[in-house]
Parts: C-alpha cells; structure tokens; sequence
C-alpha cells in the first residue's frame, strides 16, 4: 500500500507501537470522561435535582460539542497534520475539566461539559488519520479495533474505579486529576508521535468540494443512518442511560449500577480486543466490513427488543448483549477511510465521526424527553422506559434495513488497492 505518499512513509513496527501507545492514553480519557456521566447521575440528580432530560443534556452536552468541531476537524487533519490538531485540542479538554471541577451550577457544568467534548473530539479521528497514512490495510483494521479497546478501557474506568474514588476525592477532584492526565498525554504525543510530514494541497475541485464528495459516496451514504441510530444508539445507552435504567427501572442502588456497568463495559472491552485479533483472518478469508456488519447487527436488535419485553428483568445482561452486538459497527470507521485517498481520510472520518455523534447527541438527549414526556402523560417509570426503548428499537431496525437494501451500491473493500 503507497498511497501514504506526500503523507508520510509507513512507519516500521516498534515506533508504530509508540504511536499507537501515546494515542491509545489519550483516547483513554476521552472515554473515561465520556462514560463517567452515567456512574456520576444520582450524585448529580441528588446535588442539584436534575430530572431525566437534565441528565440526557448534561451527558448530552459533551457530544454536541464533540459534533460541532468534526468538519473543520477534518480538514485541519487534512492540512496541519493529526499531532498538531491533537496537542491544540487536548489542550481545550485540560480547561474544560478545570472548568467542570470548578462549575457551582447547571449552566455551567453544561458549558464546561461541551468545551470537554471540543478538546476530545480529535482523539479518536487523529489516530485513524494517521493510521490511515503510516499504517497497512490490515493494520488499520486491527489498530482501530485496539483503539477502540482501549477507549472501552476508560468507559470500564468510569464505572467501579471512580465510585471507589467518589468517597476519597469527590466528583470535583476527579475532574482535576483527569485534566492532569490528559496533560501528560499532550507530552506524550509530542515525544513520540513523529512530526506531520508537508501537506500538498492538491489543486481542483477535489480539493474545494472534498466534503461534498465524502457526503455523496455510496460507502458514506450506506452506513451513514446506522451511524446515526446504532452506532449513536450505542454510546448514547453505555455512556448514560444504562445506569439510570438499571437503577430506576431494575431497582438496583447506584453502587450495583456501577458493578454492572463495569459488565457492560468489560464486554465492550473484550469484544473490540477480539476484533482486533479476528479481522485480520477474517479479512484473508474474504470477509468484509459490509459483510460483517450485516451479521452482526441482528445480535443488538435482539437485545433492545429483550430490553422492551422484560423490562425490570433486562438488567445488565441485556446491554451487555446489547453493546457486544453493537462492537461490529465499529468496523464501519475503517471501513470508510478506506474507501477514500489518503488526502481525504481526515475529512471522511471526521464527517462520518459528525453523524456518529450528532446521533448520540439526538438518541441520548431524545430518549431523557420521551421518559419525561411519557411519564407526564401518566405513564409508569417502567413503562416510559420501555417505550423510549421501543422507540430506538425501530429507529435501529429502520437504519439497519437501509444498510441492507443499498447493498448494491456499496463500494467493495477491495477497491482500496486501486487507490
């Protein structure tokens, strides 16, 4: 593979470690800040009285500004080089966790929580844009899954590690000693990412209109609505609305809410480190991403109708399902840079990362309001849980269909060697 050219050179295995290493610490946090919402909502309904769509745009505030920063995010990856649009950006995630551990109100806690999401919505696009120039195909896939792996790390973080520290630090302490971290790995990116090679701005309307040819490709177009309600769906439930139901819905105290999240997010963990293991042999055996995908998504589907039919029997176990069967979305993120040249990755990724988060933001926020709106109209908890549930249940299952019936306008995975 050598469309790396103008890019850099793929780089030899022992510094592709480091490489991936500093970006893995970094994705690291942004998952734990991410996830740690959902072990932190009773503190925060109980200090400051949030009813539940409070909660969905507290949580909800950290993706909006993660969404906000996505297109020209893209381009700037395109133009100054992933470690430099990293370093800026993670800088902007140290103030707004200075800012949320200082925050007295809701307001302000909201705004903080949004400047967080700003400074870490690079961590993840800035990796796989590198990756996408220094890395083989194959590596890319197993490098994506083992970033993924180690953002699930952070989210099996925010569960019982952080309850444990709850009683030692308080929530404002954590927020301090998180912006501390992210600090260290702003130093580590710089120590051992190696500097962005001179980026050729190529000259024509590729250059001038290359959103506008992200948002029309087949490959973009076909998982787009399941990045949206799946793939969004996913992050929404992992990062919030699972402890709220296991809580609210099952009866359990936040201290076994978080040992069940703990669950959900060790499946999450285990299951992108085995894709990690797997696509590569899956891959030599003709599998694709398309290909993997549409098995695997009827997995999830199941587990959200469970979760309808049982209701307070659904505990943990339902979402694990649920969040296992949702990691073969992942594979989309690849996917899609690969279907795009090099100079394009970071807006292709960054644009499909916009719908990601711009579902998360809508699914996360939306299903707060559909409880609160059941609720006043006289429905149980139970019941106004269940059929915001049922709502996302059909949203996924519309997206999923989609996916299914473009199928033969996809473009194949193979068309990456003819890049």
């Amino acid at each position: 593979m050598n469309d790396s050219r103008g890019h850099g050179e793929l780089l030899p295995a022992t510094a592709a470690v480091w490489v991936f290493l500093s970006f893995a610490f970094a994705y690291f946090f942004s998952a734990l800040v991410r996830g740690v919402t959902a072990t932190l909502a009773p503190s925060f309904s109980a200090e400051l009285g949030l009813n539940a769509a409070d909660l969905g745009l507290l949580a909800g505030a950290y993706f909006l500004g993660f969404a906000s920063t996505q297109l020209p995010l893209g381009s700037a990856l395109d133009r100054f080089g992933p470690r430099r649009v990293l370093v800026v950006f993670l800088g902007a995630a140290v103030l707004g966790c200075a800012a949320f551990a200082m925050a007295r109100n809701f307001a302000s806690l909201t705004l903080a929580r949004a400047l967080i999401g700003v400074g870490v919505s690079a961590c993840l696009m800035a990796p796989l844009t590198t990756f996408r120039r220094r890395f083989t195909a194959v590596a890319q896939m197993r490098a994506n899954s083992w970033m993924l792996m180690a953002g699930s790390s952070g989210m099996v973080a925010s569960t019982l590690p952080v309850q444990w520290l709850l009683p030692l630090i308080g929530w404002r302490g954590l927020f301090w000693a998180i912006a501390g971290c992210i600090g260290l790995a702003m130093l580590a990116i710089l120590q051992l990412v190696p500097r962005d090679a001179p980026v050729r701005v190529a000259a024509g309307p590729s250059a001038a209109g290359g959103y506008a040819e992200v948002w029309s490709h087949p490959t973009f177009l076909r998982f787009a609505p399941m990045g949206f309600f799946h793939y969004g769906g996913l992050i929404a439930v992992q990062s919030l609305w699972a402890g709220p139901w296991l809580v609210q819905v099952c009866g359990w105290t936040p201290a076994r809410a978080a040992q069940g999240l703990f669950a959900i997010n060790m499946a999450m963990l285990l299951s992108f480190m085995a894709w990690g293991v797997l696509v590569p042999r899956l891959y030599a055996r003709g599998w694709t991403a398309q290909r993997l995908i549409a098995r695997g998504v009827p997995v999830s589907l199941v587990a959200l109708s469970l979760a309808v039919l049982l209701g307070a029997q659904a505990s943990a176990w339902v979402w694990v399902v649920f969040c296992a069967g949702c990691s073969v979305v992942a594979l989309s993120q690849p996917a899609i840079g690969l279907a795009f040249r090099a100079e394009l990755a970071g807006r292709a990724l960054s644009a499909f990362n916009l719908v990601v988060f711009l579902g998360v933001f809508v699914v996360q926020w939306g299903i707060g309001l559909v409880i609160d709106l059941l609720r006043a109209s006289g429905w149980s908890t139970l019941s106004a849980y269940r059929g915001a549930i049922a709502l996302l249940a059909c949203c996924c299952t519309l997206a999923y269909v989609w996916f299914l019936r473009r199928d033969e306008s996809a473009v194949p995975h193979k068309t990456v060697s003819s890049h």
